[in-house]
């Protein structure tokens, strides 16, 4: 046998099918099919991730026609650099999660069969997969609705809460109406590539060797962009996003957020750097200004829930925000032919991409492990976890801390070296860009302090205190397969941070290929603990000495409090002279989004409401009080509403046709052949 990344992925897919044709043959032994599932899906990631981290370290390109598809439209498989890495975020993440879910699952066991979820879990994750391996339009929009089908499938999962239907329906509509713009993209390319004479300008290969007119080149961009907005849920095409997300399954979840996300951002960068090749300016500072929206409007979004898994959803927005960020600085770079800048800050927005998919991954693994043990999501009924769930609020804090931007975890990294990118723009002389790019670092900045603010809150909230929750029942740390998930998600989050050389070394590849350059010569100049992305000059930044540095005055603390008798006191809370603390007087999770709510609130739809129930002995003394807060999404407003109200007129404008009487059914008949025979 051949053992080569493409026999390596041969076996993950194999092992996908097999379980995706085997599992109805187990749907009597749920426990069993559990086990075996997702162990099953946890091998054949492994092995994806284990192909692409080969191609990506060898540098090299293997390329595959298969016998399948149409005739004279046979399926290209290439894996190349891109897909490589891409694999491995994908895998890599698909691994831990099916770790995970051999204890989450279990959860359903009593409630709903879960052969369906197995089902589509597996066939979501090879659709992934052949997204990124896809040589041609055909094959690629093909592995697109087989993962669209497959993750509206899994949002449905429990499908008697009409919120699920609502999401599952929302997010089919959205990724549709993107798969009708990403084909759009691929027919012009396709069509300029054969002079629209033929079908064999569909490979990615033709298009490549075809020189786009400017004009036609800026609509296939357009039209890419707009597509693979939709699926990655930039702003304002984000609806879809905070519905679906918290409704899913929990490993569901982190896995569409960690990794489905990341194969819109894999389809941009093929189409504009691969594909097209050739850009002016416009088109970054385009994909820079939505990035910039994305994140700042998303992280504002974020802070304001309640809701712990729609939080997390909406920082997913400001994530993906981040990440065209430095693409659409790549993308500038590129047209003015700064190579090394380019290479820069393409490389940080794909570490971003690796790094949100490992540190979003836990933190939805971490609200799953939540939701297991307290059946509760909404942080307002939640609060002081962290002696109940020991496992899971370490690891969870890890996430927030890895989120943040903090060091010397995985999101300062690739957020530094995008600041890096900021910093080297006065190489640029437009005056366009002079003032966007600045205002743009500006913007950033201010994303990632709501970030930690965000976070503050969510593990805050939820974790320290008392339960606020009417339900005091008996909380319990979930089971092994579960920590074992976001054990080693944690322990990724920290490896990305501490050696970044090794990683950008391992990644230079990609930036080579796509914009001419490398920096894992200037970035690793001093050696695997310092990094240096341009020069030393301007900038370094050492990981491991910033992991040592806090190592060492977390152990001192430790030690000067907790060897020492009687260094540590527990006393009463102190109650400002009032007696009568409750629960119910803590910091809430409205009361902490309070400040920025005041600051921000003409972005979003803001109602309060507060509720007095009626006077008890006294009209002075209400029995209660109940304060309501919603904040709504004033996109929906603006941009879906209207679009629905126009379709349902529409509808039932058509819908009077439909008179039920044979007659006028035969006069419609009639009309159409009157029409047909004048006109045709």
């Amino acid at each position: 046998m051949n053992f080569s990344p493409g026999s390596i992925l041969s076996a993950s897919f194999l092992l996908l099918l097999f379980l995706v044709l085997s599992a109805p043959f187990l749907r009597a032994k749920q426990r069993l099919l559990i086990a075996i599932g997702f162990s099953i899906t946890a091998v054949a990631s492994l092995l994806a991730a284990f192909a692409g981290f080969w191609t990506l370290a060898g540098g090299v390109t293997y390329q595959l026609v298969l016998p399948l598809g149409l005739p004279d439209l046979p399926f290209h498989i290439r894996l190349d650099s891109l897909a490589g890495f891409f694999l491995v975020v994908i895998g890599l993440l698909a691994f831990f999660v099916s770790i995970y879910s051999i204890g989450y699952v279990k959860g359903f066991l009593g409630q709903r069969p879960v052969t369906s979820l197995v089902v589509f879990y597996a066939l979501f994750i090879a659709g992934m997969l052949l997204v990124v391996l896809s040589d041609d339009a055909f094959l690629f929009l093909v592995s697109w609705e087989i993962m669209a089908a497959s993750t509206y499938f899994l949002v449905l999962f429990e499908d008697e809460r009409p919120e699920n239907r609502r999401a599952a329906f929302l997010y089919l509509v959205v990724a549709h109406v993107g798969a009708i713009a990403i084909l759009l993209s691929f027919g012009i390319m396709a069509g300029l590539a054969t002079g629209f004479s033929g079908f064999e300008g569909y490979t990615f290969d033709a298009m490549r060797k075809t020189v786009l007119p400017s004009g036609w080149a800026a609509a296939a961009f357009l039209l890419a962009f707009f597509g693979f907005s939709a699926k990655a849920g930039v702003i304002p095409l984000h609806a879809w996003l905070p519905e679906a997300h918290p409704v899913a399954p929990s490993n569901v979840s982190a896995l569409m957020s960690g990794v489905m996300l990341k194969t819109a951002i894999y389809g941009i960068v093929r189409v504009v750097f691969d594909i097209i090749g050739s850009f002016p300016w416009w088109w970054g500072s385009l994909v820079l200004v939505f990035g910039l929206l994305s994140a700042v409007i998303g992280i504002l979004f974020a802070v304001m829930q309640q809701d712990l898994k729609k939080l997390l959803a909406y920082s997913s927005v400001k994530n993906i925000g981040i990440i065209l960020i430095s693409i659409g600085l790549a993308m500038i770079f590129s047209s003015y032919q700064l190579k090394p800048l380019a290479a820069l800050a393409l490389l940080a927005g794909l570490y971003h991409a690796l790094n949100h998919a490992m540190y979003k991954g836990l933190l939805f693994m971490g609200a799953g492990a939540v939701i297991h043990a307290t059946h509760e999501r909404n942080m307002e009924n939640l609060g002081g976890l962290i002696r109940f769930l020991p496992w899971t609020s370490v690891l969870f804090l890890i996430g927030c801390i890895s989120i943040s931007s903090l060091p010397p975890f995985n999101g300062f990294v690739s957020e530094w070296l995008t600041f890096q990118a900021f910093l080297l723009s006065p190489s640029l002389n437009t005056p366009i860009l002079k003032l966007l790019i600045p205002l743009g670092a500006a913007l950033l900045a201010l994303s990632s302090a709501l970030a930690a603010a965000a976070f503050v809150k969510a593990f805050g909230i939820t974790f320290l205190g008392h339960r606020r929750g009417p339900d005091q029942g008996r909380v319990h740390e979930v089971n092994w397969p579960m920590r074992i998930g976001m054990t080693m998600a944690a322990i990724s989050c920290l490896m990305l941070g501490v050696l970044p050389t090794y990683v950008i070394k391992w990644m230079d590849p990609i930036a080579e290929k796509l914009t001419g350059a490398t920096i894992a010569h200037s970035a690793s100049g001093f050696g695997w603990m310092w990094l240096t992305p341009i020069a030393h000059e301007r900038a370094s930044y050492s990981a491991p000495v910033a992991f040592a540095g806090i190592l060492v005055v977390v152990i001192v603390t430790y030690v000067l409090l907790h060897t020492r008798p009687g260094a540590i006191r527990r006393a009463p809370l102190w109650d400002c002279g009032f007696e009568k603390i409750t629960d119910r007087m803590q910091y809430t999770a409205a009361s902490f989004s309070m400040p920025l709510r005041r600051i921000f609130g003409f972005l979003f739809a803001v109602h309060e409401e507060v509720k007095q129930a009626p006077p008890g002995r006294h009209p002075a003394f209400p029995e209660s009080f109940t304060y309501q807060l919603r904040v709504r999404d004033r996109f929906w407003g603006w941009l879906y509403k209207p679009v629905i109200d126009a379709s349902f007129w529409v509808s039932r404008m058509v819908g009077r046709l439909q008179q039920g009487r044979i007659q006028v059914y035969l006069i419609y008949s009639f009309v159409t052949i009157i029409v047909l025979l004048l006109f045709v």
